[in-house]
């Protein structure tokens, strides 16, 4: 036992427990703004104040939101199943969580003697994990729904797995054509890539709205709402749930824009890189200073995806369930095979 003890770095465990509880931090925090700022978002589009009475500016709204999901009658119906009912929203919430593990939220810092890294698991393999852990996504509603007994929630959670799993194929072949030409799986490398030469979306223009696209079906977000249309389905795949159980679905939803807006700026936009084309150690600042400035630029990426997804709800209605599938079976898979059949030809021309 001892021998085990002394093999474990204790202050290595102690960097990732602080950094994993200050990212999920991070993220319940954004995801409980983000309501707040879907509201202001709207207001601002449709010409109204949105919330203005909680707080200045309405700032404390999110907390009473929270207070009153808080507060809410705890309700399971009898005929459910409760194990699986309350498993569902649990599940959602924590494959919500678990695809920021190998996010590079910044560049390594100087503490203690130590050099930290600000990633938490820098695994050489983070595009397949991302896309494993995403995956698990769909049992967190099908569970919900099916636990519920109502026909209502499972036609809503057959929906949302329907939709996922579509989207998930063209969002898979859109990434291909990118790893062809970055030539690696860890998004750490991705970022380091594009520090010394050009962010990704100049060179897979396609590749990102198709990206893009399969982001806003992932996450359930208008258009691609078909899952919670509450004008057919009541209120979809969570019509029975209350309380927190409810609030973790409302919560997973927008940590899920959050963290696909992570990796969107990961992926195609430099990540922490500050300026493109740009090498800002001239700059000549201490590693600490250029690591906090690096994670205030990937922040601001991430704001303005978040902005995109917002905007794009308040000015486009939903799809009919047909044309949902046929974007994504009949456009978005034929257009990312062509595309990687064009990146591959362009790659052995350039040899």
């Amino acid at each position: 036992m001892n021998t085990i003890l002394l093999a474990i770095d204790l202050p290595l465990v102690l960097e990732k427990v602080i950094l994993i509880a200050l990212v999920v931090t991070v993220s319940m925090v954004v995801a409980m703004y983000a309501t707040w700022g879907e509201r202001k978002v709207a207001a601002f589009i449709q010409d109204r104040l949105g919330p203005n009475r909680a707080g200045p500016l309405g700032l404390f709204q999110p907390l009473a939101d929270g207070l009153k999901l808080f507060m809410k009658e705890e309700i399971i119906p009898n005929a459910s199943n409760k194990v699986l009912f309350i498993l569902g929203p649990s599940l959602a919430m924590l494959t919500a969580l678990l695809t920021s593990a190998v996010i590079p939220w910044g560049d390594k810092i100087e503490m203690f003697g130590r050099t930290i890294s600000l990633q938490i698991a820098d695994v050489n393999i983070g595009i397949l994990y991302v896309f494993g852990v995403v995956s698990l996504g769909v049992y967190g509603i099908m569970i919900g729904a099916w636990a519920s007994n109502n026909k209502f929630s499972l036609m809503g959670g057959v929906r949302a797995a329907s939709q996922i799993i579509s989207y998930e194929l063209a969002m898979g072949l859109s990434l291909i054509a990118l790893l062809m030409t970055t030539g690696t799986l860890s998004l750490s490398e991705m970022v380091h890539q594009q520090q010394t030469g050009w962010w990704n979306v100049i060179k897979q223009p396609v590749g990102f709205f198709i990206f893009l696209i399969c982001a806003f079906a992932e996450c359930n977000r208008t258009p691609f709402d078909l899952a919670e249309a509450e004008n057919e389905l009541i209120g979809g795949y969570h019509s029975e749930f209350s309380s927190m159980k409810l609030g973790f679905y409302l919560f997973s939803e927008y940590i899920n824009m959050f963290i696909s807006s992570a990796i969107m700026a990961t992926l195609y936009f430099g990540g922490y890189d500050i300026i493109p084309f740009y090498d800002e150690s001239a700059w000549g600042l201490s590693t600490n200073l250029m690591a906090l400035l690096g994670f205030l630029a990937l922040f601001v990426k991430i704001l303005v995806l978040i902005f995109v997804f917002m905007w794009v709800r308040w000015t486009i209605p939903r799809f009919r369930y047909d044309q949902l599938m046929n974007l994504g079976w009949k456009s978005l898979i034929p257009i990312s095979l062509v595309w990687m059949l064009i990146t591959a030809v362009f790659i052995l021309a350039t040899r």
